[in-house]
C-alpha cells in the first residue's frame, strides 16, 4: 500500500513536477516527462482561466446571442475552480519525508476531492436540466459515506477500509449514470412538448461530460499506471473544461420561458377556458374541478383555433415559438393545448415542424415551377428554421428521406 499511496501522490502532486527537474537535470525521461508536465500545468491553467472567465465575463464569446442561465455560470466556474485546486493541494507533500505522514497527506488531498470535484461535477449535470429545480442535497448525502471512510483513514493512518469503499462508489457512478440517463430523456420529452425550437436547448451532450469525469474518477480509485493513463487524465481535464465553456455559453436560459405556477396546474383560470365544450355544451364549474373532464376539450375546436390563429396567419414560422404563446395566441391555456396535441399522438414539437416541413415543399414547388434560381439552405431559413441541420433532421424524420434524396424523385419534380 505504501508503494502505490508514494506511487499516486507522485503522479498527482507537484513533487512530480520537482522530478521532472530532476530528471531533466540528469538526462532521464525527457521526453515522456516533458510531455506530461506540459499536459499538467495545461490542465491546471486550462481549468483557472475557464474559471475566471465564466465568473468575470459577462457576455458570451461563443454564442453572443445566447443568454445562459447564470446558476450554470456560476456553479460550473466552481467545478472548474476545484479541478485548478486539485492539482495545487498536495503541496505540503513536497516537504514530507516519512511514509506514515505522506500517507495521511494523501488521504487529506483525497478528502478534498471528494468534498470538492465530484459533487459538483454531478451538480452541474442536475443544474443543465431545465425542466425544474432538482434538489442538491442528496448529492451531499450520496457523498457523505465516503466522506467519513476518509476521514476514519486519516484518523487511523490505515487503508484496511478502503476496498468497500471503492465498491460503494463504483455504485455510486452506476446510479448516478442510470439517473441522468433517465432524466435526460424526460427532459427531452419536455423539451418537445413545449418549445418548436430545440436549438441551444438540449443536453444530452452532458452525458458526455459525466462519463468522462466518471472514467477519470474509476481509473484514479482503481489504480492504472503508466505514460498512457497519466496523460489521459490531464488531456480529459482539457476536455472537460473547454467542452463546459462551450456548453454553458450555448444553453439558453429557459426560465424566462417558464409558465407561471397556477398555469402548470391541471386547473385553468376562468378567463383562460376555452371556448371549448362537449357537444356543445360549455364546461361547467363541476367539470374544471375534474382531470377526466377536462380530456373531452373540443379537439374539433382547438384545430379551427390553430388553423386561424397559427396556419393562417403563418405563426409556425417565429423563431422559439414556444406553446405557452401558441395558447395564449388561440385564446386557450397550456394545458388544453397539451392534452390536444397528446389526443392526436404528436408533440408540440412535431406539430410545428410538420407545418414547417410543409410550407418548405410547397415554397420549393412554387419556387421550382417558376424556374428562379434558389438554395436549400435560403428555403429551410425562410420556411421557419434557423439551422440547417436541425431542418434536415426534422425533414427527414417528416418525410422519411434527406432533402436532397426527396428532391430527386418524380414527385418531387412534378409541379
Amino acid at each position: 500500500m505504501q508503494f502505490v499511496v508514494k506511487n499516486k501522490i507522485f503522479l498527482c502532486s507537484p513533487l512530480f513536477i520537482s522530478y521532472i527537474c530532476r530528471q531533466i537535470m540528469y538526462g532521464q525521461g525527457i521526453r515522456e516527462d516533458f510531455i506530461y508536465l506540459i499536459l499538467y500545468g495545461a490542465a491546471t491553467a486550462t481549468s483557472l482561466l475557464a474559471c475566471f472567465y465564466l465568473l468575470f465575463r459577462r457576455t458570451n464569446t461563443i454564442a453572443p446571442k445566447v443568454t445562459p442561465p447564470i446558476r450554470l455560470r456560476r456553479w460550473t466556474a466552481a467545478f472548474m475552480a476545484a479541478c485548478a485546486l486539485s492539482h495545487f493541494w498536495y503541496l505540503p507533500l513536497l516537504y514530507i519525508r516519512s511514509a506514515e505522514n505522506l500517507m495521511t497527506a494523501y488521504f487529506i488531498g483525497a478528502l478534498l476531492d471528494v468534498l470538492t470535484v465530484f459533487p459538483l461535477a454531478s451538480a452541474i449535470m442536475f443544474i443543465m436540466l431545465q425542466d425544474r429545480r432538482r434538489p442538491l442535497w442528496p448529492i451531499a448525502v450520496a457523498m457523505a459515506p465516503l466522506v467519513v471512510v476518509v476521514i476514519v483513514c486519516i484518523a487511523t493512518r490505515s487503508d484496511a477500509i478502503l476496498p468497500p469503499a471503492y465498491a460503494y462508489f463504483l455504485l455510486l457512478c452506476i446510479v448516478l449514470v442510470l439517473y441522468m440517463t433517465r432524466a435526460v430523456r424526460q427532459y427531452g420529452r419536455w423539451l418537445r412538448d413545449n418549445y418548436a425550437d430545440l436549438e441551444h436547448k438540449e443536453v444530452w451532450q452532458s452525458m458526455i461530460v459525466l462519463t468522462v469525469i466518471l472514467a477519470g474518477f474509476s481509473l484514479y480509485l482503481f489504480e492504472f499506471e503508466g505514460a498512457f493513463y497519466r496523460h489521459a487524465v490531464q488531456t480529459s481535464v482539457i476536455i472537460v473544461a473547454c467542452f463546459l465553456v462551450w456548453r454553458v455559453e450555448t444553453l439558453s436560459d429557459l426560465s424566462a420561458h417558464k409558465m407561471p405556477a397556477e398555469e402548470a396546474l391541471p386547473l385553468p383560470d376562468a378567463e383562460d377556458t376555452p371556448l371549448s365544450c362537449h357537444e356543445g355544451v360549455p364546461l361547467s364549474d363541476a367539470d374544471e374541478t375534474s382531470a377526466d373532464s377536462m380530456k373531452v376539450t373540443l379537439p374539433q375546436d382547438l384545430t379551427t383555433l390553430l388553423q386561424k390563429h397559427c396556419i393562417d396567419t403563418q405563426l409556425y414560422l417565429q423563431h422559439d415559438l414556444t406553446i405557452q404563446q401558441l395558447a395564449k395566441t388561440i385564446g386557450t391555456n397550456r394545458f388544453y393545448l397539451s392534452q390536444y396535441f397528446s389526443q392526436q399522438g404528436i408533440t408540440y414539437n412535431d406539430y410545428i415542424n410538420g407545418l414547417r416541413i410543409d410550407h418548405f415543399v410547397a415554397h420549393y414547388h412554387e419556387i421550382a415551377s417558376s424556374h428562379h434560381s434558389f438554395t436549400v439552405k435560403q428555403l429551410a431559413i425562410d420556411s421557419g428554421y434557423r439551422n440547417y441541420t436541425t431542418f434536415s433532421t426534422a425533414f427527414k424524420r417528416r418525410m422519411g428521406t434527406n432533402v436532397t434524396a426527396w428532391m430527386q424523385e418524380p414527385e418531387a419534380v412534378e409541379l
